[in-house]
């Protein structure tokens, strides 16, 4: 079996970035400042604030690599990055607008027919609107090929039926849209991939109900979605029928290689390290040491992703390694935080970063299931090497 390597290139952020990084963090510091937000752990999955997305979108922070034409910004992947970056790095509440500007602008853009398109990314570039993914479903998990929930040729469209797992923001305000694979023919057990169809899904059609699931820490962003005899028109069919998995394999790239994947946790290293850098232990230094070496290494590959992603080109295997290695940092970052922390910080129950450390403990566990399993990530990391 051949064997294709990874690729990270090395990336030098343009001048444009810099400056804008400057903006982005004087803007989230008066945020903060005037009570706009509280910093949370893992806030790009449970930081839901339409207000807050409505004011990034209001300074062009939304939608930045998009065409002018279709109303976005004609902005470089790496200036997405640094608004990115610094929005997780802060612990700013970006959950509304999150999957929309991240994949399901560009999938809309990409496939949806022109009067759907420039109905709704406007309103995505402006904050307006937002939008959830219906991928995994109960008794599939990871395994995307095998999803039943069907879609039903009917005259001037398509009646749906099943259930959605794990639609991370569905339930949120302003949450109007879900990106839904389903199945549009028969399963083939010998090409399962075939067969499989996307489309814009309204949330407010007749026929959905979206029930909240809550995680350990009793927040709600994963959901549960179900369509009942639900009516999608043609014009709601992204691309064309039978194409879905295509576009999901494309769609988890961007889901994967993003910096939320080890930043989700950075605003509690920071907070820790405003109390650990006052007179730090030897133990103190090399666990610092070891997990800003680690930080920085895997920005260095998700910027190289983010640069293939500049090029055009589709980044999986790179986006899965990422997200994989990405993952396992967050829990070993909290579990070495919490061997040099003071007891009176990890007993406490009031505090900044007592609540951010308690919100990470809880949230983090989760973030291994976003955008497939560590399982399915390794498999496909393993095909990749050759070896399996």
């Amino acid at each position: 079996m051949s064997v294709t390597r990874f690729r990270f290139p090395f990336v030098e952020m343009p001048a444009e970035a810099t400056q804008l990084r400057q903006e982005v963090r004087e803007f989230l510091a008066e945020e903060r400042a005037n009570g706009g937000y509280t910093p949370m752990a893992d806030c790009w999955a449970g930081g839901l604030s339409a207000e807050f997305s409505h004011k990034l979108g209001q300074r062009g922070w939304l939608g930045m690599t998009w065409d002018k034409q279709y109303g976005g910004h004609g902005r470089s992947f790496l200036e997405r990055y640094v608004v990115t970056e610094e929005m997780l790095a802060a612990g700013a509440p970006v959950m509304a607008h999150w999957i929309a500007d991240r994949q399901s602008g560009p999938q809309i853009i990409k496939n949806a027919a022109p009067e759907v398109r420039d109905a709704i990314i406007p309103r995505i570039v402006a904050g307006e609107c937002f939008c959830a993914i219906g991928m995994s479903e109960p008794g599939t998990g990871s395994d995307l090929a095998s999803v039943s929930t069907r879609a039903e040729k009917v005259e001037g469209g398509w009646k749906v039926n099943g259930t959605k797992l794990w639609s991370t923001g569905a339930h949120g305000p302003g949450c109007d849209y879900m990106i839904t694979l389903l199945r549009t023919s028969p399963l083939d057990t010998s090409a399962r991939h075939k067969g499989l169809s996307q489309f814009l899904i309204p949330l407010k059609s007749e026929g959905v109900d979206v029930r909240g699931i809550a995680d350990i820490g009793g927040q709600v962003h994963f959901n549960e979605t179900n369509f009942e005899d639900v009516f999608v028109p043609d014009s709601h069919v992204l691309g064309e029928v039978g194409g879905g998995w295509n576009m999901v394999v494309g769609e988890l790239a961007l889901e994967r290689s993003g910096p939320e994947r080890f930043l989700s946790t950075f605003i509690v290293l920071q907070e820790a390290m405003r109390l650990l850098v006052n007179n730090p232990t030897d133990q103190t230094k090399e666990v610092l040491g070891q997990v800003v070496a680690k930080i920085k290494t895997l920005r260095r590959m998700s910027l190289g992703i983010a640069g293939l992603l500049q090029e055009g080109s589709s980044p999986e295997m790179e986006a899965a390694l990422v997200k994989d290695m990405s993952t396992n940092f967050e829990r070993e970052l909290l579990e070495k935080l919490r061997r040099i922390l003071p007891q009176n910080v990890l007993y406490s129950s009031a505090g900044l970063l007592p609540t951010l450390l308690r919100e990470g403990v809880l949230r983090v566990p989760s973030s291994t299931l976003r955008g497939g399993t560590n399982e399915v990530l390794k498999g496909m990391i393993a095909r990749q090497l050759g070896i399996r």
